[in-house]
């Protein structure tokens, strides 16, 4: 297999898994993680590897290095010329990741998604039906999917973040360091920062729609993180998709892994006193956008634009907890005229609201 991010949480679980299963790793791609990169080569042996940061080239210890001057194209066509059809996970991080993906489809390659942002950003340029989620949510939507009547509404479930049930007056002084208190999720600071202002449920909802073609979704907070998603079927009946909160689970069934014992099964007398809980919108601003997105999925690209700008500045403490919403409602009212149709124009709309964020809000 392909592993672009392979540095990052999602990366470092599956070369855990390919260790364990004695499976190919074909190429290594990381951003700029120069010394757990080389430590990888030596590991495993890759035909090819990419770092993002162009200075780090001559650092990286292998004869076939591309960096961002040679391009992720050239890389990945390489890849296809190494390991045509190979399984290739995109975990890159960001809007980075979406080009990626593009890319991979187009050459054939059995793609598993990692990457929020290609969807978010990019769903309407994607064949979803080739994609293979690697996310707790929409792997149990998968899971549940299987040879089931026809679905009448897909449910994914958030633990509320770190500040669920605090003031929410308080929440204009909210620090960095307890934002980034997840209760159940040991992730990067990014996403726990979404997962703060749910964001990142808006995000899952709306990749929700892309993989699996549904309108109809939901989701509600579950503290524990043990339902990761639920569907409701047109028979009248339910099912849900329960297991500890580890993330080696989705990955290991999105490299072909689902016959293998991945995880210990959930002791079910830990499912005491679950409770699925309405979204409060006067806390989660951001997620009162979900009937709006799922109408107009192409404002995904400017809602996705926007939060990691403002995301960023909150993480530099430039700006207040508080401004995440704000920026991202402000950047909908003065971009969403823009026709989001093509891979340019996600990538022009990116640019533009990049730009405003950072003039108004952080600079």
């Amino acid at each position: 297999m392909i592993i672009l991010g392979s540095s990052g949480s999602i990366g470092l679980n599956a070369l855990n898994l390919a260790k364990e299963y004695n499976l190919k790793v074909d190429a290594l791609a990381c951003k700029s993680s120069l010394k757990v990169l080389n430590a990888q080569i030596e590991e495993f042996s890759p035909k090819l590897v990419y770092i993002d940061d162009d200075s780090l080239k001559p650092l990286v210890n292998h004869k076939f290095v591309f960096s961002k001057k040679d391009g992720i194209e050239k890389f990945l066509i390489a890849c296809d010329e190494q390991s045509h059809g190979s399984k290739l996970i995109n975990a890159f991080v960001g809007f980075d990741g979406l080009v990626p993906s593009v890319m991979a489809l187009k050459l054939g390659f059995d793609l598993a998604l990692a990457n929020k942002e290609s969807l978010v950003a990019g769903g309407q340029l994607l064949d979803c039906s080739k994609i293979t989620p690697i996310d707790s949510e929409h792997f149990g939507l998968k899971f549940l999917l299987k040879d089931r009547p026809e679905l009448h509404r897909l449910i994914i479930t958030a633990s509320g973040g770190a500040f669920y049930g605090r003031d929410i007056a308080s929440l204009k002084d909210a620090s960095v360091e307890d934002a980034l208190k997840h209760p159940n999720w040991n992730m990067g600071a990014k996403i726990t920062i979404d997962s703060a202002t749910m964001v990142n449920k808006l995000f899952e909802i709306i990749e929700a729609f892309w993989l699996y073609g549904c309108q109809n979704i939901e989701a509600y907070i579950e503290r524990k993180s043990l339902i990761h998603a639920l569907i409701e079927f047109k028979d009248g009946s339910t099912t849900a998709h329960i297991s500890k909160p580890d993330m080696r689970l989705a990955i290991a069934h999105a490299i072909g892994l689902n016959n293998q014992r991945i995880i210990e099964n959930l002791d079910i007398t830990k499912l005491q006193n679950i409770s699925l809980e309405p979204i409060d919108l006067e806390r989660y601003r951001a997620f009162s956008l979900k009937d709006n997105l799922l109408q107009n999925p192409q404002i995904g690209a400017i809602i996705n634009a926007a939060n990691d700008e403002i995301v960023a500045g909150f993480l530099s403490k430039k700006v207040k907890f508080n401004s995440i919403s704000s920026a991202i409602f402000d950047a909908l009212d003065r971009f969403s005229c823009f026709k989001l149709d093509s891979l340019d124009s996600i990538i022009e709309i990116n640019q533009k609201v990049r730009e405003y964020i950072k003039h108004r809000y952080i600079s």
